[in-house]
C-alpha cells in the first residue's frame, strides 16, 4: 500500500509540476498571437493525443514523463505556409520570445505562491521553538542557552516553529555567521544569545546541524511504557509485551522513555536486561539484544518499540502558524522567493565545491518524498509540492542551454548585440547544455541509489 501511495503521489505532482510548467508556455504564446502545434506531457512515443481548438494543437501524454515541451510554429523546425509567417515563434520580436520562455518558470513560482496562500489560511502546525537539554561544549552551550526557553527571533526575523528556526539558521550556517538569537525565559524575561555557527562543516550540514550546535527541541517526559511492538523485533522476541513498564535496564534506574531510546542506541547487539513491572507485578530481568541499525555511517541500537503517549501530551507544544487572506498571500510571496534565493545560494556553492553534490536529489528520492509527505496528510503533501514546484522554477532560470535560462542567455545577447545568436553557437551551446545536464542527473540518480542502499 505505502508503494502505491508513493507512486500515486509521485504522478500527481509531477503531472501538476509539468502541466503548470508548460502550460505557462502556451498561455502567454497564445496571448503573443502565437501558433502551438504541440502541448506534449512526458517526451517520446505519445500513448494519448487529441487534437482540440481552432489551431488544431494537439495535445499529448508520452510515454517518458520526466519532463514536457510546448512546440510552436518555427521555421527553423520546418517550413511554415506564407499566411501563417507572422505567427512563427521565431518572426516574433525579441521582448515576446522572452516573455514566452519566461513564463514557463513563472508558473511554477505563481504556484507555489497559490500553494503557500492556502496554506497559510488554513493553518501550519508545527512545534513551538522551545529549547530542550542542551548540549555540553557545543555552540549552543557556549552561547548560554537554558532549557526551557522559547526562541523568538533569529537575527531580525521572528520565528514561530522549530521549522522557521531549522530554515533560519541553515540560511546563517551558509554565511558561518554569529547570528543573536532573541529568547524568552520561562518567567517571561527576554534575553539575547550569540549563537556561533562558524566551526559547522559541509558534512554538518548534510545531517542534523541544529543537534551538532547543541539545540534540541524541548518533549514532556514521556513514561517509560510500551505502546507497540515491531513485528518480530528484539524486544518483541524477549517477550516483551504492549503496557509493560519498564523499571530498569542493566541495574540502571529508569524514569522516562528518553533515558530507554539513550540505553538502546548506545549497544547495538549487546545485552541489555530489562526489569519490567506488568499489571502491577515485577517480572524477572528478560534479556533483549538490540538490533544493529546504521544511521549517518554510525551503528545505533534499537529493540522495535515505541512508548505509549497520552493523546494530550503535545497539545501544549504545537502551535498554529495562520494568517488572513492579504496577510497569507505576502507570506506566501515572501516564503518563494526567500526559498528561491536560498536554492540558488545553494547551487552556487555546489559549484564552487563549497556544499557537496550530496545534496542533489533525483526522481527516487523526490518520489519518496512525495509518499512521505502524502501520508501524512494534504497539509504536508502541498508544502511539499510548493517546495518541488520552486525547485523547479529555479533550476529552468539556470543559464544551461536547452533549458528555459538557456534561451533567455541567447535572447538577452540578441538584446545587446542587436542580432539573433548565430545557429552555429547555439548548437555548440547545445551540446554543452546537454552533456551538463547529464552529468547532474548522474550525480542525482547515483545519490539516489546510495541512499537507497545505505538506508
Amino acid at each position: 500500500m505505502t508503494l502505491l501511495v508513493t507512486i500515486v503521489a509521485f504522478a500527481v505532482a509531477l503531472g501538476c509540476l509539468i502541466v503548470v510548467h508548460e502550460f505557462g508556455h502556451y498561455l502567454v504564446a497564445r496571448w503573443c498571437n502565437v501558433k502551438v502545434l504541440r502541448f506534449s506531457v512526458g517526451f517520446g512515443r505519445p500513448i494519448w493525443r487529441k487534437s482540440l481548438g481552432r489551431d488544431g494543437t494537439e495535445w499529448v501524454v508520452a510515454a517518458f514523463p520526466l519532463g514536457g515541451y510546448v512546440k510552436m510554429l518555427d521555421e527553423r523546425e520546418g517550413e511554415v505556409a506564407p499566411a501563417e509567417l507572422p505567427r512563427a515563434f521565431n518572426r516574433q520580436p525579441v521582448f515576446k520570445r522572452l516573455m514566452i520562455v519566461i513564463a514557463g518558470p513563472a508558473a511554477n513560482f505563481v504556484l507555489a505562491i497559490v500553494l503557500y496562500w492556502v496554506l497559510f489560511m488554513h493553518g501550519l502546525p508545527g512545534l513551538k521553538p522551545i529549547v530542550g537539554p542542551v548540549a555540553p561544549d557545543t555552540p549552543a552551550a557556549a552561547a548560554g542557552f537554558v532549557p526551557g526557553e522559547t526562541m523568538i527571533k533569529i537575527g531580525n526575523e521572528p520565528v514561530k516553529t522549530w521549522q522557521d528556526v531549522r530554515w533560519m539558521l541553515l540560511q546563517n550556517a551558509m554565511q558561518k555567521a554569529v547570528v543573536p538569537v532573541e529568547v524568552r525565559s520561562r518567567n517571561g524575561e527576554i534575553a539575547w544569545r550569540k549563537l556561533d555557527l562558524s566551526g559547522l562543516q559541509t558534512a554538518d550540514l548534510e545531517n542534523d546541524f541544529v543537534k551538532t550546535l547543541g539545540l534540541t527541541r524541548f518533549y514532556p517526559p514521556i513514561k517509560p511504557v510500551i505502546g507497540r511492538l515491531v513485528g518480530a523485533s528484539p524486544a518483541a522476541r524477549a517477550g516483551i509485551k504492549a503496557d509493560d513498564e519498564i523499571i530498569a535496564i542493566n541495574s540502571q534506574r529508569i524514569e522516562s522513555w528518553d533515558q530507554v531510546v539513550v540505553i538502546v542506541r548506545r549497544n547495538p547487539g549487546k545485552m541489555l536486561a530489562l526489569k519490567i513491572r506488568r499489571n502491577d507485578v515485577l517480572l524477572p530481568a528478560l534479556s533483549v539484544v538490540p538490533d544493529v541499525v546504521m544511521e549517518n555511517g554510525q551503528s545505533v541500537g534499537k529493540i522495535g518499540a515505541a512508548p505509549r503517549i497520552a493523546p494530550n501530551l503535545m497539545s501544549g507544544q504545537i502551535t498554529m502558524v495562520r494568517y488572513g487572506p492579504v496577510k497569507s498571500m505576502l507570506e506566501a510571496t515572501y516564503k518563494t522567493w526567500d526559498t528561491s534565493i536560498f536554492t540558488l545560494k545553494m547551487l552556487g556553492k555546489m559549484i564552487v565545491g563549497e556544499v557537496s553534490l550530496k545534496n542533489l536529489s533525483g526522481p527516487i528520492t523526490i518520489a519518496d518524498y512525495a509518499g512521505q509527505s502524502a501520508q501524512s496528510g494534504w497539509v504536508a503533501y502541498l508544502t511539499f509540492l510548493a517546495l518541488i514546484s520552486i525547485s523547479l522554477g529555479v533550476l529552468n532560470l539556470l543559464p544551461i542551454p536547452l533549458l528555459d535560462g538557456g534561451h533567455l542567455m541567447y535572447y538577452m545577447l540578441e538584446v545587446f548585440k542587436g542580432s539573433p545568436v548565430s545557429d552555429k553557437a547555439i548548437e555548440i551551446g547545445q551540446r554543452v547544455g546537454m552533456a551538463l545536464l547529464f552529468t547532474l542527473m548522474a550525480f542525482a540518480f547515483y545519490n539516489d541509489i546510495n541512499r537507497l542502499v545505505s538506508g
